[in-house]
């Protein structure tokens, strides 16, 4: 009975993580640039404010437009996922509802509906507000996507890393909510997913700035799209680079084998080689590759913060999991985590590297008529998306095969009472309905991000920025 009944629920499960990991990259696309963009359209309704000048207040509407259509198909997408923890997910919500479920009610009932109510005004107060206070919303629409995201990472970040907790009768209770809300992993989470906010939403400005640019229209408009998108990408690239390379450490402390993975690393050395390109070696059955280009002792320094630190590696970590948790598979995909940390760092790389030729162009007077750069502008724009999908699948599946690090096994938390017929039907029908929200999504951005930004119509808020003395 056991071993007839071992092949459905080992589908049921993949079917659901295949249905929870699609939704949930989906839904991650939308994530970067809505916490990235909101303060830009804010910076921008300032300078229109401070200055006077129409052609921040074109930008305003402009940009503001695309994170309308951006934040809109992002909440539409991120409510499934909700929904999948209750349905899919019961023994995972049932073990880590008490910790879990706080900091997602919080987020929902104060960071969201923050966000949802302040961009509601923002949208329709536009000559009914005072200049100051129509100001002031979106600002408040930014605050609440970075609280939203705040929360969110918290809750995620205990399946990483549990803190302030103990198990009882089979369930994780809270015990400490300011370990929980101060947690190492979700403090560097934040301000790692921050940054890759605000490097997503400078890039697609500029990429966008740019193709204006090569279309020789608005040209001095865009021109200051431009400065201020590499204003702030300049620092936020190269920050991330840092964050992202010192994050390391936290996720050596808590999660030993997936930094072993993700730097296919079988046996422990000191110090350590990273691995910058390889072929082959990513199984317990071909553990060497065929060819590699290691770089001595950037691991070590990487995971430990000293070059001659010592780094475990995955048999090693292997049979002491064993020891501890019993017999069974403990190693998460390799090649996938491998290549998802690439991805990811070396397109942070390349956007950094493009805001820096960029910031020098346009510090030169060169921008406009560097044509080769303009396109390279235009093609980065896809690279903040492909780096944020990656990072998300190497926090993901680098875990495995824990749902709950140490604590409760993925292959352990589905719903029962879920067939696999259920949730393949499902996997059909999301799938249909996200990419109809993905072409609607893409002509809607493309063809407002294409538009000449409309000239100001007038208006209580225009007569108030010319009026003598304000």
């Amino acid at each position: 009975m056991t071993d007839a009944a071992t092949p459905i629920a080992l589908d049921t499960v993949d079917l659901a993580r295949i249905q929870f990991g699609m939704t949930s990259i989906y839904h991650f696309i939308f994530v970067p640039l809505t916490l990235g963009l909101a303060p830009l359209v804010a910076v921008m309704q300032t300078l229109w404010h401070r200055k006077g000048d129409q052609h921040w207040l074109r930008l305003t509407r402009f940009f503001g437009t695309l994170l309308l259509i951006n934040f809109a198909i992002g909440v539409a997408t991120g409510l499934v996922q909700e929904f999948q923890f209750g349905m899919n997910w019961s023994v995972y919500s049932e073990f880590v509802g008490d910790v879990f479920g706080a900091p997602l009610a919080i987020e929902g009932l104060a960071a969201f509906f923050l966000e949802a109510t302040f961009l509601g005004l923002w949208i329709f107060g536009w000559n009914r507000l005072s200049p100051r206070l129509h100001m002031a919303t979106i600002w408040i629409v930014a605050l609440g996507t970075w609280l939203s995201a705040y929360f969110i990472l918290v809750a995620n970040s205990w399946m990483q890393h549990p803190v302030g907790y103990n198990v009882v009768g089979g369930k994780a209770e809270l015990t400490d909510v300011g370990a929980l809300l101060t947690n190492d992993f979700a403090l560097r989470a934040f301000l790692h997913t921050t940054l890759a906010g605000l490097t997503t939403a400078s890039i697609v400005v500029l990429g966008i700035a740019c193709w204006h640019i090569l279309r020789r229209r608005n040209i001095e408009l865009f021109r200051k799209a431009a400065a201020l998108a590499l204003i702030v990408a300049v620092p936020a690239t190269i920050v991330n680079l840092t964050v992202g390379s010192r994050f390391g450490e936290a996720v050596t402390s808590a999660q030993s084998m997936k930094i072993a993975a993700t730097e296919t690393l079988w046996d422990t050395e000191q110090p350590a080689s990273f691995s910058a390109f390889q072929i082959g070696g990513f199984t317990q059955e071909d553990q060497d590759p065929s060819f590699a280009i290691e770089i001595p002792r950037l691991l070590s320094f990487l995971a430990t913060g000293s070059f001659n630190g010592e780094v475990e590696g995955m048999n090693q970590l292997q049979a002491d999991a064993e020891r501890r948790f019993g017999p069974g598979s403990y190693i998460p995909s390799v090649e996938t985590v491998y290549w998802a940390m690439r991805v990811m760092a070396y397109l942070g790389t390349l956007m950094a590297l493009v805001a820096v030729v960029g910031a020098y162009l346009y510090r030169r007077r060169k921008l406009e008529t560097a044509r080769w750069f303009l396109w390279t502008a235009v093609v980065t724009t896809a690279f903040p998306f492909l780096a944020a999908a990656a990072g998300w699948i190497l926090t993901e599946m680098g875990r495995q095969p824990w749902i709950v690090q140490d604590l409760l096994k993925t292959d352990g938390a589905h719903s029962p009472n879920v067939g696999s017929a259920t949730i393949a039907t499902s996997i059909g029908v999301f799938a249909t309905l996200y990419v109809a929200l993905g072409i609607v999504d893409f002509i809607l951005m493309r063809r407002y991000a294409r538009i000449d930004p409309p000239e100001p119509r007038g208006g209580a808020q225009d007569a108030a920025l010319t009026a003598p003395g304000y």
